[in-house]
């Protein structure tokens, strides 16, 4: 008798841990449940606050990639220096970032990088913002300007001062985060600043302060793009295919949707309605056509070629940032660009 009540006893205490426990317990028909049906995972694609790339939330929002059958998962960086490295490093299947960068991260990219698509080129929303006194680029001889070295508007500050009869050894050059560097010339610790947005709004805040010249004197200089790596475009040619028709789309919805598109980037990108519009004024998005003219050889700035040709010589000569030249025929792929076109 005393042994069937030990016996139930323990039976009962066995199903009360057991009851009490069971989702300690792990599953395997939770963890199977994908088994068998071949559920592929999303391509990632890395995006960062530009006026350029905003539209890409656009397509998250509204259900666009999925009219192409892809499944994209958008991810968000607050620091755009983090996703070229993790782009490069392979841990994101794609990034939109600028040509400059793609130049000096694809040298040793895990996977490759491969420019599919031109978002947008800037027209004037990278600017070099001068103290009062200090009216053009060569009133900058001998001066402070603080810039973040090998970025985009490190670059325009090279074609001003070209452009000029300068070069950057003719300036006092006070390589700090473009962030700070507004910050500290706000407070008037340097004579001059480069700076894109929404960094030249702070830099703006300094009594006297203005532009002295913009993205808009040099078309093409530039370029904001969508890279993948070169490992998708050989594995899943048709998704990348379908991230760039999905762009396209983009634009027929911001012509079509002015309000809603607006509406979504600003939602995104943080900014009022007002700051909106003046960074888009400061942004040329890029159509078929203009990514048609852009991927194409050429003997000027306006196109991807000669422009990574000319970009290389500044990051290798100029700025030393890299040893070895990319190879720049395997950066570009117009393939999708112009299936694209036959499509249409």
């Amino acid at each position: 008798m005393a042994k069937k009540i030990w016996f139930l006893a323990i039976t009962l205490l066995l199903s009360f841990l057991i009851t009490t426990n069971w989702h300690k317990i792990p599953s395997t028909a939770s963890r199977n449940l994908n088994v068998g049906q071949n559920i592929e995972p999303p391509i990632t694609i890395g995006y960062s606050n530009w006026a350029g790339w905003w539209p890409w939330a656009i397509a998250e929002s509204e259900g666009l990639f999925s009219k192409h059958n892809i499944n994209v998962e958008l991810l968000w960086y607050d620091n755009y220096s983090k996703s070229m490295e993790d782009l490069a490093s392979g841990y994101i299947d794609g990034n939109c970032q600028t040509l400059n960068d793609t130049i000096t991260f694809s040298v040793d990219a895990v996977k490759g990088e491969v420019v599919v698509l031109v978002n947008d080129n800037s027209a004037g929303n990278d600017k070099i913002i001068a103290a009062e006194g200090i009216n053009n680029i060569q009133d900058l001889k001998n001066k402070q300007v603080a810039i973040e070295a090998g970025v985009v508007d490190d670059f325009l500050l090279t074609l001003a001062l070209e452009e000029a009869g300068m070069s950057r050894s003719d300036v006092e050059i006070i390589d700090i985060e473009t962030g700070a560097a507004a910050e500290a010339f706000a407070a008037g610790q340097a004579d001059a600043v480069g700076a894109f947005p929404p960094f030249w709004l702070t830099a703006l805040k300094r009594e006297g302060s203005k532009e002295i010249i913009s993205s808009k004197a040099f078309p093409g200089a530039i370029p904001d793009l969508l890279v993948v790596t070169e490992q998708l475009v050989n594995t899943h040619p048709d998704k990348v295919q379908a991230l760039v028709n999905t762009w396209f789309d983009i634009l027929d919805f911001m012509a079509n949707n002015p309000t809603r598109a607006d509406e979504i980037m600003a939602n995104r990108a943080g900014v009022n309605p007002q700051e909106l519009q003046l960074f888009k004024a400061g942004t040329k998005m890029f159509n078929l056509a203009d990514n048609l003219e852009a991927f194409a050889d050429g003997n000027n700035m306006k196109h991807m070629p000669y422009a990574a040709r000319k970009m290389t010589k500044f990051l290798q000569n100029s700025l030393k940032s890299i040893d070895k030249q990319p190879n720049l025929n395997k950066i570009f792929n117009q393939r999708f660009i112009q299936a694209y076109v036959i499509e249409q």
